[in-house]
């Protein structure tokens, strides 16, 4: 059977990250009516879960199930709106982004080192950044960065 074309809206959630990955999960009624409420829209969900909670008096357990969602999803859920508003309820990718380790000065450190000894492994480096910084670095994120600066200085 071939798959099925996802329409304009599907993709234009999935561009802005506002998909939700399980819609079947959603089972309130709300959300079974018509087209105004989305099932895929996780925003929208997400926050008809923190509305229904607050205004309503639903109790967590009850309305986390509804819209699909875990009991831990539905706090952190509610942190993530309380901090940053309706752009917290966007889905993020959990741990780190970004390089976190590579501060500015370690990031020159390493530049110098390989400007000064270009034949210098990246193993090499991560045991400098190690006894210069105190900071343990994977040697191939080293590279990952050595790598955007050396696009940096093309562009």
């Amino acid at each position: 059977m071939a798959k099925k074309k996802p329409d304009g809206k599907t993709l234009a959630l999935r561009k802005q990250g506002s998909l939700h990955p399980y819609p079947e999960k959603v089972s309130d009624p709300l959300f079974q009516q018509g087209a105004f409420f989305d099932r895929r829209d996780i925003v929208q969900v997400k926050y008809e879960m923190l509305r229904r909670v607050r205004t309503e008096g639903e109790t967590v357990l009850r309305c986390a199930a509804a819209f699909g969602l875990s009991r831990q999803s539905f706090y952190q859920t509610l942190a993530a709106f309380t901090r940053e508003g309706l752009s917290g309820l966007l889905h993020r990718k959990p741990g780190p982004h970004g390089a976190h380790k590579l501060t500015v000065e370690v990031a020159q450190f390493v530049a110098e080192c390989r400007a000064q000894q270009p034949s210098v492994r990246s193993a090499e480096l991560a045991e400098r950044v190690q006894e210069r910084f105190g900071v343990t670095v994977h040697p191939r994120t080293l590279e990952r960065a050595l790598l955007r600066q050396q696009k940096k200085g093309r562009q």
